[in-house]
């Protein structure tokens, strides 16, 4: 299916991920304006999602043909484009495996979307997107319930996010909050056992005993996690490393402090 070529209205504003200069930026929340998203696993993963308002598909013709091979129900204009003018929708290098979806951002999560939660991790101010994509796609991994960022210092939707992610953008609920130690907390008032990551930390993680409901914490990789919200926490803990390095990325470490919380939450 094949429609007139796309061209944005004079008033429209340009979808975030491609050239040219782009849309006002609002830190943390989402942007305003319809997004591009690439890659089969991303736009996959939006079209899988009933929350994700998609807009417009922009495909090779084998693409389509992958989608639709894999049971994806495309329900948007299509408009069939060569590689090198999907090239040109996207930032450069950026691998888009011939589709690129328009899409507009995903609602914006608050606290009310963790009722039922049992693992949920939170990140103080980690701000590169590469980093907080590759966390969302451990925590569907590993099946934690929610991610949650706080409004500002945080990466907002967009292409880099959502490839780095590889479709676990839309799988998991990404909650947005303007205070974390707020948030952390309003979660021990919701019955919830609050560990922050920190090199310091009092115990090993895997020796810490564990609840039924947990809140993982991790900060950025400069600063950790901040005072007031390791106050707001119930124990600082550590991960121990065997090797001569002690530290690790943040991504890596959310990945071992998802696994170690399984296994003592018995989850």
């Amino acid at each position: 299916m094949t429609d007139k070529p796309h061209r944005p209205s004079k008033n429209s504003k340009r979808p975030h991920g491609g050239r040219g200069k782009p849309a006002p930026r609002r830190p943390g929340l989402p942007p305003e304006g319809p997004i591009l998203l690439y890659g089969l696993h991303t736009v996959e993963a939006a079209f899988n999602n009933p929350d994700r308002k998609r807009l417009k598909l922009f495909a090779t013709e084998n693409a389509l043909n992958r989608l639709t091979e894999r049971g994806v129900r495309v329900d948007v204009p299509v408009e069939n484009l060569p590689p090198r003018a999907l090239d040109k929708m996207v930032t450069k290098d950026a691998v888009h495996q011939g589709m690129i979806l328009e899409a507009d951002p995903l609602p914006a999560y608050g606290i009310e979307a963790l009722s039922g939660a049992r693992l949920v991790l939170a990140l103080d101010q980690v701000t590169d997107p590469h980093n907080v994509g590759a966390i969302l796609r451990s925590a569907v991994a590993l099946d934690a319930d929610a991610v949650v960022t706080t409004e500002r210092h945080a990466p907002e939707e967009g292409s880099v996010l959502a490839k780095s992610a590889s479709g676990a953008l839309d799988m998991i609920k990404h909650v947005r909050v303007k205070n974390m130690a707020r948030f952390i907390a309003e979660m021990g008032d919701e019955g919830f056992f609050r560990v922050a990551l920190d090199s310091d930390g009092e115990a090993a993680l895997e020796d810490t005993p564990f609840t039924d409901k947990t809140v993982l914490v991790l900060g950025s990789e400069g600063k950790g996690v901040r005072h007031g919200v390791r106050e707001a926490c119930d124990t600082l803990a550590r991960l121990d490393m065997p090797g001569k390095l002690r530290s690790l990325n943040v991504s890596n470490a959310a990945v071992l402090a998802l696994y170690v919380a399984r296994m003592k939450m018995d989850l």
